[in-house]
């Protein structure tokens, strides 16, 4: 991953797995260990799905520019189902405590989300490749009036 990737998911990864551990203390205390370990297993989840999603985005973004904006709309629409399938499917699970997880997992995906909007709203990605090699060469474009 080039290095404005590598910032992009660490600025959003932070905050999240930082919200992730706030929920696991706020859920051991209110609802013992089986609510650490839901908001625990809900971070982890949110980071996974999320890290990954970016990465595909990113790699979407260098291979097939003109689908960028698709991609990225079909990706968080999958995103959000696939975590509302996971709360589903854990609803009425005793490995954890399912209201702790649900609740982590929201809380994580709206802050993972607002970590990487800012991110990219910061960074200072160009959106135009620069062409090297011909102002290296002098094949640029002149400045009127001059001649070679």
């Amino acid at each position: 991953m080039p290095s404005n990737d590598v910032r992009i998911l660490a600025q959003a990864a932070v905050p999240t797995a930082a919200v992730g551990a706030i929920a696991a203390v706020v859920s051991g205390v209110v609802a013992g260990g089986k609510g650490a370990v839901g908001a625990i297993v809900a971070t982890l989840i949110v980071i996974l799905f999320m890290g990954i999603g970016l990465y595909v985005l990113q790699r979407t973004a260098r291979s097939l520019p003109h689908l960028f904006q698709a991609m990225g709309l079909m990706l968080y629409a999958a995103q959000i189902l696939l975590l509302f399938i996971f709360v589903a499917a854990f609803k009425h699970t005793t490995l954890f405590n399912p209201r702790a997880f649900a609740l982590t997992l929201v809380a994580g995906t709206l802050t993972w989300i607002a970590a990487q909007t800012r991110a990219h709203m910061k960074s200072k990605i160009l959106y135009v490749e620069p062409d090297s090699t011909a102002s290296s060469k002098g094949d640029g474009p002149e400045k009127p009036g001059h001649q070679p």
